[in-house]
């Protein structure tokens, strides 16, 4: 059986417009976790993201067909992550509470975002490692708290690795208005976490 882990996202997807059904695994492997917590950010429910996560791919098998290969699959699949979530919470009367100590995950690796940002570390001393646990708490918490402009355009740029010119045509806004949500996150991000700045310089 070959390998497919190195092979491109647009490649998998042309594999499996022609019939390949481990093409698409291949991809629900790869990219499963960044929708996840893609989709947890809009909905702020671990159960509700495990679900429309599992819509988004049922949505790329049955839409596959529509995939042009002119844009990245990476920027496809997120924008039918982001609709579901839309969609989802365009449905609901109101959110439901988001805990911190919920994992990012629902596989194994599933631990709250500042013990795997300690487990980076596993010969720091313990000091080290609860500073680095709290930074990574906090962090979580601080993204979680920007508005949702901000915080869709800061997980999609600094998690999904998304280009900015990419965002604005998901979001449907401008390129500099996306770039200007981009600052004003960070901005924020900068302001709630100064207090841990020694600290992360010395844990770098």
């Amino acid at each position: 059986m070959a390998d497919l882990t190195d092979i491109a996202d647009e490649t998998l997807m042309l594999q499996f417009q022609g019939g390949d059904r481990r093409a698409l695994a291949a991809l629900v492997r790869r990219h499963k976790l960044l929708v996840y917590n893609f989709i947890l950010r809009h909905v702020r429910s671990p159960a509700t993201a495990e679900d429309l996560t599992q819509d988004v791919f049922v949505r790329i098998v049955q839409n596959a067909s529509g995939f042009k290969h002119e844009s990245r699959f990476l920027t496809w699949m997120l924008s039918i992550a982001r609709n579901l979530s839309i969609d989802h919470l365009r449905k609901m009367s109101h959110r439901r509470h988001f805990s911190l100590d919920q994992p990012v995950s629902s596989d194994d690796q599933g631990a709250p975002l500042g013990e795997r940002i300690a487990d980076l570390h596993p010969n720091a001393s313990a000091e080290r490692r609860v500073v680095s646990q709290d930074i990574g708490e906090r962090v979580v918490r601080a993204v979680d708290e920007l508005p949702d402009e901000q915080r869709e355009v800061f997980v999609l740029r600094q998690v999904a690795k998304v280009p900015f010119k990419e965002i604005a045509e998901m979001t449907g806004v401008p390129e500099n208005t996306v770039k200007s949500r981009m600052r004003y996150a960070l901005e924020r991000l900068q302001e709630a976490l100064s207090e841990y700045e020694e600290y992360a310089r010395a844990l770098r």
